[in-house]
C-alpha cells in the first residue's frame, strides 16, 4: 500500500519552501503526495465554482515551478479543493487517506507564543494522526543534521524511532537539559561538584544505554550523538539551536497527544529551522 503525505497550501508565497520540502520529502520516501487548499464556505456558489478552478491550474503550475526552481523529482501528486474550515479539512484529509505525513508551512503570526493561539497550523498541531512538519527553511537539500530534545526518562523514545525510520542518513543530536537540586547553595563547594559530575555521568550512561537498545538491531550504525547540559529544557534548546544551526527539530509530547509545552510554542513563535512535531506513543 502507497504510503500518503498531505501538504496543505493557503497559496501564499510563503507556502513554497513548504510545496519543495513536501515534493523532496515524498519523493525520498516514496509516497504519494495530496495537495490541499481549503476554500472559504461562506463565499459565493457561483465564484466557488470558478475559484476552485483557477487555484487547481495555479497549484499545477507552481508544483511544476518548484521542481525546477529546485531540481526535485516529481512523486505522484494528486490536487484537491474542498469547502470548508482549513484545520478541520486538513485533519480529516489525514485520517481519510491514513497519512503518514502532514506538511505545512510556517506561520506567518511570529514573535510572541501568545499569537499562535487559533491559528490553524495550532490547530493541525492538536489534532493530527500523524506527525506534522512545519517548514521554514528552503529545502535545498535533504535534512542532515537533527536535532531531538529528550528528557531523562527518554520519553522522545518513538519520537527516536520516527527520525530513525525516516531520515537514516541524517546526522540525530540527542539533547538533554538537566538540573540538580542545591545547585544555587552548594555550587561553588568542591564536594557539591564532585557529587554533579558523578550524577551527570550516571545520567549518561543510562541515555547511551536506552539508545543503545533501540538501535541495536538496525543495519548500519546511525550517527547518533548525545549532548547534555545544564539549564532549562526552553534555554538549552534555543541556546544550541543558534550555535549550531539543524536543520530540523523533532520534538515529542508526554501525557497528552500533541500537547503543546512551551519548549515547542517557544520555537514556533521565533522559528530559526524545520520543526516537527511527533506523538510520544
Amino acid at each position: 500500500m502507497t504510503r500518503t503525505f498531505v501538504f496543505a497550501t493557503d497559496l501564499s508565497a510563503d507556502n513554497r519552501a513548504g510545496f519543495a520540502r513536501a515534493l523532496r520529502l515524498a519523493y525520498a520516501q516514496h509516497a504519494q503526495l495530496d495537495v490541499l487548499h481549503v476554500l472559504d464556505p461562506y463565499l459565493p456558489a457561483p465564484l466557488l465554482q470558478a475559484l476552485e478552478q483557477a487555484v487547481n491550474e495555479h497549484i499545477g503550475v507552481t508544483l511544476t515551478d518548484i521542481r525546477e526552481d529546485y531540481a526535485l523529482e516529481a512523486p505522484k501528486a494528486v490536487v484537491q479543493t474542498v469547502i470548508g474550515e482549513p484545520h478541520v479539512e486538513i485533519v480529516r484529509k489525514a485520517h481519510e487517506e491514513r497519512a503518514k505525513l502532514i506538511v505545512l508551512g510556517m506561520h506567518r503570526k511570529r514573535g510572541q507564543p501568545e499569537l499562535l493561539a487559533g491559528t490553524t497550523l495550532m490547530r493541525v498541531l492538536l489534532s493530527a494522526p500523524c506527525p506534522v512538519v512545519v517548514v521554514r527553511q528552503v529545502p535545498t537539500q535533504a535534512w542532515q543534521h537533527i536535532l531531538i530534545p529528550i528528557d531523562s526518562y527518554l520519553a522522545a523514545r518513538q519520537i527516536l524511532i520516527e527520525a530513525l525510520n525516516r531520515f537514516p542518513e541524517a546526522k540525530l543530536t540527542l539533547l538533554h537539559a538537566w538540573t540538580l537540586p542545591g545547585e544555587g547553595e552548594l555550587g561553588s563547594e568542591v564536594y557539591y561538584a564532585q557529587w554533579r559530575e558523578q550524577e551527570v555521568a550516571r545520567l549518561r550512561e543510562m541515555l547511551n544505554s536506552e539508545i543503545a537498545c533501540l538501535v541495536q538491531d538496525r543495519d548500519g550504525a546511525p550517527d547518533i550523538e548525545l549532548v547534555l547540559e545544564p539549564g532549562t529544557p526552553c534555554d538549552v534548546v534555543k541556546d544550541y539551536i543558534k550555535c549550531h544551526s539543524p536543520d530540523l527539530v523533532i520534538m515529542g509530547s508526554r501525557g497528552q497527544p500533541y500537547h503543546t509545552s512551551q519548549l515547542t510554542l517557544s520555537l514556533l513563535s521565533e522559528p530559526h529551522c524545520d520543526l516537527m512535531l511527533c506523538r510520544a506513543w
